[in-house]
């Protein structure tokens, strides 16, 4: 280090950072701990596993450190689904907190309102239904097998969700993104279970399916002799019917 500065290596929530200050700016104040005086952004992640820095003071994250951000983030995600679950999108932002292991500041420095909160866990639960279709085409016996473990998910979404896009402004814009991303994952399921013979109802669409299924979801938690999942599985079997089988009858 040349002699117009000092070089400081501090490790602080789980992030190592760097100060570079002239010598005589650094000096402990009253207590055992001391106190870092500084000038104004020379603190920064350090290079290497957490963070590259550029010249001007300007971090650049490696892969690791987004990665790190991401499983984050889901943790948070996660436990705000459960919360709404449990409490509605009202919960309180330190049940979100306790949940994710977290602190309160945590949950606001990923999302300062509880709009980006609600939009958040929204989309997060779209992309994971979107994301698990084409792995139960691999992972189950059937395509239609994969197609009924599919809509037990969906079921769950849609009653489990709690409104979430209708306390939003942004409710028409979600329902958008929510059939963008569902519409072409439940046609390929419905596309295998029917090119494998298990599906024999001829001109039943995905959009259909999925309406049909949300139709039956309606009021599923204001009643409690009512079962959307028993229902929905009725709806389900009966795919498999021919309508040649049901018009001889």
């Amino acid at each position: 280090m040349d002699q117009s500065g000092t070089l400081i290596r501090i490790r602080q929530y789980g992030t190592m950072f760097r100060f570079t200050m002239p010598k005589n700016r650094l000096a402990p104040l009253g207590g055992e701990e001391g106190e870092i005086h500084k000038p104004e952004n020379c603190l920064a992640p350090l290079g290497g596993e957490e963070g590259e820095i550029h010249e001007g003071g300007r971090v650049e994250t490696t892969p690791r450190r987004r990665a790190d951000v991401r499983r984050n983030e889901k943790a948070l995600l996660d436990a705000a689904a459960a919360a709404f679950v449990a409490s509605g999108i009202d919960a309180p932002v330190r049940d979100i907190a306790a949940r994710a292991g977290v602190g309160v500041g945590t949950v606001y420095r990923h999302f300062p309102s509880r709009a980006d909160l609600v939009v958040a866990v929204y989309r997060h639960q779209v992309e994971a239904l979107a994301q698990v279709g084409p792995q139960y085409l691999k992972s189950e016996s059937t395509p239609y097998a994969a197609l009924l473990r599919w809509v037990d998910g969906f079921v769950d979404f849609l009653v489990t969700k709690h409104g979430l896009p209708d306390a939003l402004s942004q409710g028409d814009a979600l329902h958008g993104y929510f059939l963008d991303e569902l519409l072409p994952v439940c046609a390929e399921l419905l596309a295998a279970a029917r090119a494998s013979g298990e599906i024999n109802r001829p001109g039943i669409e995905a959009y259909e399916l999925m309406r049909a299924i949300g139709n039956l979801c309606i009021g599923a938690n204001d009643d409690e002799r009512y079962d959307a999942r028993r229902t929905v599985a009725v709806l389900a079997a009966g795919l498999t019917v021919s309508r040649a089988a049901t018009d001889g009858k």
